[in-house]
């Protein structure tokens, strides 16, 4: 069996209060994770996450979402609400080395991962949105010869479990991992929006990208998810 000189990370992302996780790394193929990181950019492009929600970039790291009940992100897939209650949790593996971020994969860096939705109350009428589901820091990698260590972690907004209106089809859930666009190591200190609503900025269509830019982050991996109310 071939095994590349390179290795996948895995990072089991939890709340505050879940026990730190220990996930073994994997072996991976270059060729394969490149096709991955560039078919993470079509989909966003597609679903007009680009340049809707956030900017294009390459991700540096790929990133899964996966639900107790059993449901899992698989850019755009739809997911039924009633299964996506609780807290997710995500694994980053990672992606390019060549990415467009200007961040270095450098386990003293925080990361931190988000959820929006930009089709609040619904895509036609989007005058909530974006609206806040998720901001969580303190994310750090740090790597031995097998394992992966989660440090730090907290809530800035706690998980709010997609509940889309009935009658307002269906909606694009968008996760987020951003780390800190000079590359820092040091400690950061973000604000909390005001407001789920627009991410506290009072504009319409305005929210994860206007955060991250005030609190100098930058985006390096993404997935997302549809989902809708039963009546429709």
């Amino acid at each position: 069996m071939w095994i590349s000189p390179f290795l996948l990370a895995t990072l089991a992302v939890a709340t505050e209060h879940t026990p730190t996780e220990q996930v073994v790394i994997t072996p991976f193929k270059p060729d394969l994770v490149d096709s991955g990181v560039y078919k993470v950019q079509h989909e966003l492009k597609k679903a007009e996450i680009f340049p809707t929600v956030i900017d294009k970039f390459l991700p540096s790291f790929l990133l899964d979402v996966d639900w107790s009940s059993g449901e899992s992100a698989d850019l755009g897939n739809t997911v039924e609400v009633d299964k996506v209650q609780d807290e997710p949790t995500i694994t980053v593996r990672r992606g390019h080395p060549a990415s467009s971020s200007t961040v270095s994969e450098d386990s003293n860096v925080t990361y931190t991962i988000t959820i929006t939705d930009p089709d609040a109350p619904s895509r036609d009428n989007p005058e909530w949105s974006e609206f806040c589901h998720f901001i969580a820091t303190g994310v750090k990698i740090s790597e031995s010869s097998s394992v992966v260590r989660l440090s730090g972690f907290k809530d800035i907004m706690s998980y709010k479990p997609p509940g889309p209106p009935p009658k307002t089809g269906k909606h694009r859930y968008v996760f987020l991992l951003f780390a800190p666009a000079n590359g820092t190591t040091d400690q950061l200190y973000l604000t909390k929006p005001e407001d789920r609503k627009h991410w506290g900025t009072d504009k319409e269509r305005h929210g994860v990208r206007d955060w991250a830019k005030e609190n100098g982050l930058e985006p390096i991996a993404a997935n997302f998810v549809y989902a809708q109310n039963e009546e429709q």
